[in-house]
Formats: structure tokens, C-alpha cells, sequence
């Protein structure tokens, strides 16, 4: 994948792996909520060979409590954040609806972006940002699908590519959260939750993805009047088959589970906590309430690559990072499902060709 520097990086000669410079990636963070401010914690103190420059926040006293003691500036102007010579690279954590106008900018100026899911909440905002990309000629956008990092996705994924169990036959994938807001628009539990696995899923196989059908039982009661849990069945182009349910209010706890069946063997991720309790007549295995500690460290090596990638000049020998063709291609996918959720028939899914910029 092409790597792109920031503003003040040097270049070097094409296949050299060199630093662009020495000097720390300043990043500049739109967004001081939840994921941000564990953006900002990560970059201050987890991520080698980058700083904190400046954020920016509809809440202002929000993003003060996120700069203080990493020397950060607080900027009132996202676009002027974006445009500020001192800020290499651009992090969008803001609301959704944000996201394109933010990535179109750092894209106008020539700065790496690195952009929480999705790239765009419509198929026609990441089309424009895929043009934009494309008319730019080089990669300068990467998406926040935390999951390829995760150490047991990427051993699910080698296993895979190893040959260790065989063709691919069927992937089974669960995502369950404690609770989520009533009321919450059916779709939503595709376009928030499910499209992680629909990232995932084409990542995994190394495929895409042909046609979509969903399937709801009778809802949660905790629910409040949305449809949850749902079940997502795909089929890719190969013919495997592809299984997702997502229950966004399970009430137990946060949970992702994903087994591949293969031909000759299976491979699948395991349980998430290092420890187990046994107490009053019980023997468990604690689970997180939220995704945040479960994928603690898939994001800390998301963020240390995009840093890095900002940093060489040549790509590292494995970087699982998403393109904004596979953002486009997650949010086309999760629209798809979303016809299949509200028609009940399955949906032939034809994705577009794939731009040259994004081909291997």
C-alpha cells in the first residue's frame, strides 16, 4: 500500500524503508468524546514516534480535559485544525455526519487522515471521497476497523492464509453489547454494530460479498420497538457462506465471537479474558461491559501503524489497514443489508469495480 507523509516529511527513493523524518508525527484529533479522548491518551503515552499537537471539539471544555498535561493545543475550528502547518496527519473521531466534510479537507491539503468507521454514513459521501483520493493519485485515507488488529483476528486470518484448515466453507461471527439507547433505528444495528463484521468478513476471505439476506426473530423486550437481535446470512463470490448476529441488547456484557469453518479443520478466535474467577459456586470468565477493553489493544496497533505509516517511506510487510475503498465498500455492503432488513428478501449485492489506486 502506498504510504504518504505529512506536511515537513522529506521523501526518499521509491522501495527505500526510511524514515521520512525523525521528528514525532504531530496529529491533529477532531473529536474529544469517547473514542477520541482514548485516541488522545494512546497517542500521549502508548504510540511511539507521535505527539498530540491539537483538538478540536463542539465542547471546547471537553477538549481542554483532553489536552491537559500532553501540551496540546486546543483549536475552536476543525477545518483550520486541519489547515494548520504545525499538524502532519488529521484524526477524525467526531459524529458521523462529520466525517466526509473532515476527510475531504485533509485529502484538498495533502495530509494522512485517519478516519473512525464509517468513512461516510452514504454510499455517495464515500464516492466523493474516493474521488477526491483518486484525483489526488495518492493513498491518503485509512478507516478505523480496529478488528484487523486484534491478535486474534490476525492469527484467524493467518491460519486462514496459511492453508492450515483448508477452503473457507462458512464463517460464523456473533457481536453482542449489554445495552444500547431504545428506540434505536432498526438499521442502526447494521450501520453501527454489523458492519464491523461486514468489514471483517471481506478482510478475513479475502472476498467480497454477493448477496445479503436478514432475518429477525421477535425483538428484546429490552429493545424498545427496534428489530434486535438480527441475523445476517451472505454469501460471497466464491460460494462460501457468511452467519452474523448481532444483539445490541443482550444485557450480559460486551461479547465478539467468530469461528471459520473450513475444509479440513476450523479456526476460531478465543475467549477474550486473561483469567477465571471461581466464587460462590460459580466458575467465569469476566466480560468487558463495553467494546473499549476488549479491542484495547487492536487500537493501540492500529494507531502505532498509521503512525508508522505516515513515518516510512516504504509500507511495513503486513499492514491489515483499511482503504477508503474498504470503507466505501463496508458502507455500500451495510445499505445493502439494510434493503434486506427492510424488504425481508435476500439482496444481490454488485459491488463496483475497484478503483486502480486501492488494487494490491
Amino acid at each position: 500500500m502506498s504510504r504518504v507523509g505529512g506536511a515537513g516529511f522529506s521523501s526518499a527513493a521509491p522501495g527505500s524503508t526510511v524514515w521520512r523524518n525523525t521528528r514525532p508525527v504531530t496529529v491533529g484529533l477532531i473529536g474529544a468524546g469517547v473514542m477520541g479522548a482514548d485516541h488522545a491518551r494512546l497517542l500521549s503515552g502508548s504510540v511511539s514516534g507521535a505527539r498530540l499537537g491539537g483538538v478540536c471539539d463542539v465542547d471546547e471544555t471537553r477538549a481542554r480535559r483532553v489536552v491537559e498535561g500532553t501540551g496540546a493545543r486546543v483549536l475552536p475550528d476543525p477545518f483550520a485544525l486541519i489547515a494548520d502547518d504545525d499538524i502532519d496527519a488529521v484524526l477524525v473521531a467526531s459524529s458521523d455526519p462529520t466525517h466526509e466534510a473532515y476527510v475531504l479537507a485533509a485529502i484538498a491539503v495533502g495530509k494522512p487522515v485517519l478516519c473512525e468507521k464509517p468513512l461516510a454514513p452514504t454510499v455517495d459521501g464515500c464516492q466523493r471521497i474516493i474521488d477526491a483520493e483518486t484525483a489526488y493519485g495518492s493513498r491518503l485515507v485509512t478507516v478505523g476497523f480496529m478488528r484487523r488488529y486484534d491478535p486474534g483476528y490476525v492469527e484467524l486470518k493467518q491460519a486462514l492464509d496459511d492453508g492450515v484448515i483448508g477452503a473457507p466453507l462458512v464463517l460464523h461471527c456473533v457481536h453482542r453489547n449489554p445495552a444500547n439507547s431504545p428506540g434505536q433505528p432498526s438499521a442502526a444495528v447494521i450501520t453501527n454494530s454489523a458492519v464491523h463484521e461486514l468489514d471483517v468478513s471481506r478482510w478475513l476471505l479475502g472476498e467480497e460479498i454477493v448477496e445479503a439476506t436478514v432475518h429477525t426473530p421477535r425483538p428484546a423486550a429490552a429493545a424498545g420497538g427496534t428489530a434486535d437481535p438480527q441475523l445476517l446470512v451472505l454469501r460471497t463470490a466464491s460460494g462460501a457462506l457468511v452467519d452474523i448476529e448481532v444483539f445490541v441488547n443482550a444485557g450480559y456484557g460486551y461479547e465478539v465471537r467468530c469461528e471459520l469453518v473450513g475444509e479440513s479443520g476450523t479456526v476460531e478466535l478465543g475467549m477474550p479474558s486473561p483469567t477465571v474467577q471461581r466464587r460462590a459456586g460459580v466458575i467465569a470468565r469476566p466480560l468487558a461491559m463495553d467494546w473499549r477493553p476488549r479491542f484495547a489493544e487492536a487500537y493501540r496497533r492500529e494507531l502505532q501503524d498509521w503512525v508508522d505509516s505516515v513515518r516510512l517511506v516504504a509500507p511495513a510487510a503486513f499492514s491489515p489497514a483499511a482503504t477508503a475503498w474498504d470503507g466505501f465498500a463496508a458502507t455500500y455492503l451495510a445499505q445493502a443489508c439494510v434493503r434486506a432488513l427492510e424488504t425481508g428478501a435476500p439482496v444481490t449485492i454488485d459491488l463496483p469495480s475497484r478503483p486502480k489506486l486501492y488494487e494490491p
